[in-house]
């Protein structure tokens, strides 16, 4: 598919950077300590987490949760080396900063976006799973689920790094995802197509990655513009003349580009991870995680006088009382799957649910007194009235049936489900965070050799670095701050190179060009049956497994 780029490949000018260069050994061994330590306290804030709730792990369910948190981290630490080039590879080809310093710098506020990302990402991605996977999470569907796409996203991932591609984590994981919905649904012979994926999720999700390139290329072609036309500094458009670093002011914009962009991939691709863990966790530990037991008891009574009120709004639509609460369940349930919630049965079932959910919630005065045994029933009940009110606030139809008021109440009671039942703990976002800032600092040669040399036929300057940079950090901070919305740094970054190439009178090296497009096509189908087969394979496995 493509040439393989040595990792010491001999760049095209005679002042290129050195790529070769090794931090002090010393790094090394606080390389290792942090490693560790994050696991570290990973093990140890399920530990405490789980004693706290009265939880207790078994061996067997203990060491099959390290193993699915071990890969869900490993995704993002390979998530971390294969983007990182993204964010660096323009302040080592304009010499702004030394290869060395540049990644650990890069890792740094990659770290930092993590920590402070709102987590609205995570639980987008989580939405593109099947329904009855998420609500069974600690089923064996439910962990070939984990198991099947990270695995899948994870070897995609080694597989284009290795030939030096920059192909989009984000792509390979939705990839994988749709795959294994798309099994589960074979599987289960599409049983009221309750089974597959959610397709009106997955067309905005794919939008972004569709649109997300062109924004990146027409962006930095016309900001490059812009710029010649009210910057008229011959250096900023001609290619670095020594080795020496860039005059003050133009080596600050590019530091500075290369801090958003590092920050704003932390922000949007760390959450990918975040979500995934917390299926992971609600699967193995559901009395510790599948409610946010953080929540204060003083904000109960408004909960619960939420839950009252949309019980009477759903009321006031014609339709029947549900003969149980397992029959409102499988109503709603299955007016999910089948994306058909404006009909009187399921406003009859989201009546009584939330009917149900507000008496319990009102007997147990809080949710870190919901007792284990009521816990998986009380967040599927929350999770299912959540995504039913989401779907009737955006259905035309639906909204035609009720006043804005109405529609105000459903938000506002959506709005207490989230907080009750899509959480990120701290030690989460800690350990991913540490996860994708190591994983920069790793095997970044590759791909910074094809983003500096091999997409523009001329070397990289210090205007079309800036350039295609400032794209790609107000790219994906929009798209996470109002859109909600995973894209790839990569396919925006590649893109705002070839667009600023292309604006600066360089020609573009259409086999590079060719070779990535190859990748972008191919990395859904192929993230999809390498996921579909192994959620196959998993699946059988623990089935027979447990069966034994």
């Amino acid at each position: 598919m493509a040439t393989t780029v040595s990792a010491a490949s001999t760049p095209t000018s005679s002042h290129g950077p050195r790529l070769d260069a090794h931090l002090h050994p010393a790094g090394r061994w606080i390389f290792l300590a942090v490693l560790i330590g994050a696991l570290g306290y990973a093990g140890g804030s399920v530990i405490a987490d789980t004693a706290e709730v009265g939880e207790t792990l078994a061996t067997g369910v203990f060491l099959f949760l390290a193993l699915a948190l071990l890969i869900a981290l490993g995704f993002e630490f390979v998530n971390g080396f294969h983007d990182t080039a993204n964010a660096v590879a323009t302040v080592i080809y304009t010499h702004a900063m030394p290869a060395p310093l540049a990644v650990i710098w890069s890792g740094f506020f990659n770290f930092l976006g993590v920590l402070l990302s709102s987590g609205a990402v995570a639980y987008s991605i989580v939405t593109l799973l099947p329904i009855e996977l998420i609500l069974h999470i600690g089923s064996a569907g439910g962990f070939a689920m984990i198991f099947a796409l990270l695995l899948a996203a994870v070897l995609w991932n080694l597989a284009t790094w290795y030939v030096g591609l920059p192909n989009s984590s984000s792509h390979a994981l939705i990839g994988s995802i749709l795959g294994v919905g798309l099994a589960n649904q074979l599987l289960s012979r599409g049983l009221g197509g309750t089974s597959g994926v959610d397709w009106s999720q997955a067309q905005k999700v794919l939008t972004g990655l569709l649109f997300s390139p062109l924004v990146g290329f027409i962006g930095a072609l016309v900001l490059l513009l812009v710029m010649k036309r009210f910057m008229r500094d011959p250096k900023l458009y001609s290619a670095p003349r020594t080795d020496a670093p860039p005059p003050r002011g133009i080596r600050a914009t590019l530091i500075l580009t290369c801090t958003a962009v590092s920050f704003a991939h932390g922000s949007n691709d760390g959450q990918k991870g975040m979500g995934l863990i917390m299926l992971i966790l609600i699967g193995c530990a559901p009395t510790a995680y599948a409610l946010n037991r953080t929540v204060p008891q003083s904000e109960m009574p408004a909960f619960v006088a939420q839950a009252r009120s949309a019980e009477a709004i759903f009321a006031r639509q014609p339709g029947p009382e549900p003969r149980s609460i397992d029959v409102a369940r499988a109503t709603v349930t299955q007016g999910l799957a089948t994306r058909n919630i404006d009909t009187p049965a399921v406003y009859g079932a989201l009546s009584s649910l939330s009917r149900d959910v507000g008496d319990r919630l009102a007997s147990y005065g809080s949710l870190d007194k919901v007792p284990a045994a009521a816990t998986p029933n009380l967040r599927g009940d929350m999770y299912l009235v959540l995504d039913a009110s989401k779907m009737v606030v955006a259905d035309e139809g639906a909204q035609a049936r009720f006043t804005a008021q109405d529609i105000e109440g459903i938000k506002s009671y959506g709005g207490a489900l989230e907080k009750g039942t899509r959480f990120i703990p701290f030690w989460v976002k800690v350990t991913v965070a540490i996860a994708l800032g190591l994983g920069t600092m790793v095997g970044w040669r590759r791909i910074v050799v094809t983003v500096g040399e091999r997409i523009g036929k001329t070397h990289l300057t210090y205007g079309m670095g800036m350039s295609a940079e400032l794209v790609t950090a107000a790219t994906i901070l929009l798209a996470d701050r109002f859109g909600h919305l995973p894209v790839s740094t990569t396919h925006i970054l590649s893109s705002g190179v070839a667009g600023a190439s292309v604006a600066n009178g360089a020609g573009l090296q259409w086999r590079t060009i060719r070779n990535m497009a190859l990748a972008w096509v191919m990395t859904l189908p192929a993230a999809m049956l390498l996921a579909g087969g192994l959620y196959w394979a998993l699946l059988t496995v623990l089935r027979t497994t447990m069966a034994a």
